[in-house]
């Protein structure tokens, strides 16, 4: 077997592994399901998930209230910082807010890994609309914990 063989079959079993794991965790997750997010992509260090505003996430000013773009961008990075199968919690997170999200606007938001070493990772979402406004960036950073949340724990 060649070295690309070997790395082909290694990405193959980690984008299986990232799969298994957000099924696992979006049917163990009934805060993501009862805000209808849906997740659209998930690989190593990645997960794009997706979600439509409804009248009842607007705040006093009818327009998408904060912690529910919060809520999309922190599940977003939930997804990415789990698919390794490395049980990882939020250390700390922030955000920021540019532009206001609307009633019936599908909101996506697209977690990134950018740094991870030991038991520590950093991850930035990006959330936009679907017509490509940038509506929040958020960052945050996890913090493996121990054990695995499908099977064995990764070597």
């Amino acid at each position: 077997m060649t070295d690309s063989q070997t790395n082909s079959g290694a990405q193959e079993n980690a984008e299986e592994t990232a799969r298994r794991v957000a099924d696992w965790m979006y049917a163990n997750d009934p805060a993501t399901k009862a805000l209808g997010m849906q997740v659209e992509e998930i690989a190593p260090g990645y997960a794009q998930l997706r979600m439509t505003v409804r009248a009842d996430m607007l705040n006093g000013h009818g327009t998408c209230h904060g912690g529910m773009i919060f809520t999309l961008a922190d599940s977003a990075f939930a997804f990415a910082c789990n698919s390794g199968n490395a049980l990882s919690v939020a250390q700390s997170c922030d955000i920021n807010f540019v532009n206001p999200a609307r009633e019936g606007d599908d909101l996506i938001a697209t977690c990134e890994e950018q740094f991870h070493r030991g038991r520590s990772g950093i991850y930035d979402t990006v959330v936009k609309t679907s017509d490509g406004t940038r509506v929040a960036f958020f960052r945050g950073k996890s913090r493996t914990i121990g054990g695995a949340l499908v099977g064995a724990a990764p070597q």
